[in-house]
């Protein structure tokens, strides 16, 4: 059985690498075939065709993200504290695969790119509901306000990841300082501390 999910991560893996070069449309099944040194027909065992194979490759341990993220990191820790460790494991592995979901998000508009598109807003949700937890702990606690929903301040938050990690430059200062600002900008808002109150 092992060395059956070592042959799923190898077809999975050479999806990706040739995602990094390609367009969703110019990758054939027998090239990821080639690349992973097995037959075509062994990777109709563990996906239902291609767009199962793209999808998997691009939320492969996405399950384990959301159960770190549920944990809060360290359920201990300051709500700012375990937001900062939150972005930084959601930063990783969005890099990790960010050619995979910009190659999803690139195919919308396609028959196979919108279902894909509809699996991500499936298991997006789960991201939502994992921050939403951490989230909704620190409203009991009385640390953020609780007049605003924890789901919608969960989107509002993972609405702010995604637009300063997928759709800006990278950040100049390095990918720590923008999560801080992040964190900052998401807690204390856009107005000037002298303005806050009024």
């Amino acid at each position: 059985m092992a060395r059956q999910d070592d042959k799923q991560l190898e077809i999975m893996r050479a999806a990706e690498t040739l995602a990094r070069t390609r367009r969703f449309h110019e990758i054939k099944l027998d090239d990821v075939a080639r690349l992973a040194k097995v037959g075509k027909g062994t990777i109709y065992l563990y996906f239902k065709d291609k767009d199962d194979l793209f999808f998997q490759a691009a939320t492969h341990g996405f399950g384990e993200l959301c159960r770190r993220v549920e944990g809060a990191i360290s359920g201990e820790a300051p709500f700012q504290e375990q937001l900062l460790a939150i972005c930084a494991e959601l930063s990783k592995f969005f890099k990790q695969r960010e050619h995979m979901f910009r190659m999803m998000m690139e195919s919308r508009g396609t028959e196979s790119g919108e279902a894909l598109f509809q699996r991500w807003m499936v298991q997006k949700q789960e991201m939502v509901s994992a921050v939403a937890g951490v989230i909704g702990q620190a409203q009991q606690a009385g640390t953020v306000r609780d007049d605003i929903r924890s789901d919608i301040l969960a989107g509002y938050f993972l609405g702010m990841m995604r637009a300063r990690f997928m759709d800006m430059p990278a950040p100049e200062n390095g990918d720590a300082e923008a999560i801080r600002e992040l964190i900052v900008l998401f807690c204390g808002g856009v107005l000037a501390a002298a303005a806050g109150g009024r």
